[in-house]
């Protein structure tokens, strides 16, 4: 073991953290949680939109407020093969131009209503693709909410170990 490159990368390291905080000081949870997604700015608010005509906050918790949007965004990229994703995209930038043409203004901007209006448009439509996205996007949307940590935990009151272990019991 080599003594001298131990106590450097040491003193590199310390001096890395007491310097952290200071360099730090400006950021925020959702700088932390940001990702790189291969989906453009406006398929992301569109997926978004999506999201939320799916599972609305109502008067109890939605889908944007657990994350389901990051979350299909982050599975899509990862998960999914090109051809699903290129799919994805492609569907994304219809319904955009469907809502363009059909109500003057862009998917996210239209009311619960008017979106919930494309998307069984979709659901009901006769090509395969189309189909297959709104199938895809709606179950995905179902399970990212249904098994976020604030449906399990608040709301079902799941725990991780079911009941409690009591190691010295008198038999």
């Amino acid at each position: 073991m080599d003594r001298r490159n131990a106590l450097k990368n040491l003193l590199i390291t310390s001096g890395s953290l007491i310097a952290l905080p200071a360099w730090a000081n400006k950021w925020s949870i959702g700088d932390l949680t940001t990702h790189r997604s291969s989906f453009s700015v406006s398929q992301q608010e569109t997926l978004t939109a999506v999201a939320d005509t799916i599972i609305p906050a109502g008067n109890s918790i939605g889908a944007l407020s657990v994350g389901v949007d990051t979350f299909l965004q982050k599975l899509i990229d990862t998960c999914y093969g090109k051809d699903v994703q290129d799919n994805v995209r492609i569907q994304l930038e219809g319904l955009e131009g469907s809502a363009q043409t059909k109500f003057k203004k862009s998917f996210s901007q239209c009311d619960q209503s008017q979106r919930q209006e494309l998307l069984e448009k979709l659901s009901a439509s006769e090509v395969k693709a189309e189909k297959d996205f709104f199938t895809l996007i709606k179950s995905e949307t179902i399970r990212g909410f249904s098994t976020s940590k604030e449906v399990m935990v608040n709301h079902l009151h799941y725990k991780v170990v079911p009941g409690h272990y009591y190691g010295c019991v008198e038999v």
